[in-house]
């Protein structure tokens, strides 16, 4: 997560992040970074590898699943003032075909559905190169007032 700024909105503090050239330590764990981001929405991209096989021979869901999360998580702190944070309450993910070290980059764009005072709805999608649809993600999100 980024350093708080007391004064800096949700989108400010990944904006800096982005300038910065840093990455949320899952990133660095799972090889994939923030690549864009703006009001109720972020990107993160990355190329499964070997690194996230599971027994059978292809990418672990929990890499799509982290992928999905992390868009829909960063699109909702976009939408937050410099007072709030978030946590997911729901991730509700469908596979719609494996990923494996031959699928290439693939990208998973996270938007805000709708947010409120306490619960906010994002969706993300996981796609190739090609735009061919790899994993789908809906997430509920609690919104909560940070303590000083």
């Amino acid at each position: 997560m980024p350093e708080q700024n007391s004064h800096a909105s949700g989108l400010q503090q990944l904006q800096a992040w982005l300038a910065a050239n840093r990455q949320p330590p899952i990133g660095e764990t799972l090889k994939f970074n923030l690549v864009e981001v703006s009001q109720g929405r972020a990107v993160f991209a990355g190329t499964p590898g070997t690194h996230v096989y599971n027994p059978s021979g292809v990418v672990h869901g929990g890499y799509a699943a982290a992928l999905l999360d992390s868009a829909c998580g960063c699109a909702v702190h976009s939408s937050l003032n410099a007072q709030q944070a978030y946590t997911t309450l729901e991730l509700k993910i469908a596979y719609h075909r494996a990923l494996a070290v031959t699928t290439g980059p693939v990208r998973a764009e996270g938007k805000v559905v709708s947010i409120g005072k306490r619960v906010a709805f994002a969706e993300a999608r996981i796609t190739d190169a090609a735009g061919q649809l790899y994993a789908s993600a809906t997430s509920t999100l609690l919104v909560f007032e940070r303590k000083s």
